[in-house]
């Protein structure tokens, strides 16, 4: 199967230190259309947490990055602390659609010091690809939880899960 050159770009900046793409790629993603609500509604950003020891071994975290790329162009905040892992998860690029639940269940948690900034906000979720929104909606849970009113969700890609139909 051949590689598409968005696959290549993500690659690189999770796993071979071209950080500075993720400006790249959130100029892309900026020009998204949204509905004006949306656009008029939308408080923050909130990157999906990387966890710990991914983030020493990258130096970065590569949703944030790309969060503030957006952040700065869409002229919201980024709320890089809003949401963190309660606990390291194994990657996620091997396993079914199934594991990928069992994977992320219960690994986000919300700060005390965020839920006033939550209650009733209009949050977008960013991360750089979806597979099956396993971990996109389990982020989502947890701000839904802490009182986010919507949550909506950007990504760079999408990648293909085990069993989907090419």
């Amino acid at each position: 199967m051949p590689v598409e050159p968005a696959s290549s770009i993500v690659h690189a900046l999770k796993y071979e230190g071209w950080a500075a793409v993720a400006d790249e790629i959130a100029e892309r993603m900026s020009r998204l259309s949204w509905p004006p609500d949306v656009v008029d509604e939308r408080a923050a950003l909130v990157p999906i947490p990387l966890a710990s020891a991914r983030k020493r071994q990258r130096g970065y975290n590569q949703s944030a990055l790309i969060a503030r790329g957006l952040g700065r162009r869409w002229r919201i905040p980024v709320w890089e602390d809003v949401v963190a892992r309660s606990r390291e998860t194994r990657s996620q690029t091997r396993l079914t659609p199934e594991e990928r639940l069992d994977n992320v269940a219960g690994s986000f948690r919300t700060g005390e010091q965020q839920l006033d900034e939550l209650r009733g906000a209009h949050v977008v979720i960013v991360d750089d690809v979806v597979t099956t929104a396993a971990t996109l909606n389990t982020c989502a849970k947890v701000l839904y939880e802490s009182g986010a009113r919507i949550i909506s969700y950007v990504t760079f890609g999408r990648a293909h899960a085990s069993g989907d139909r090419l």
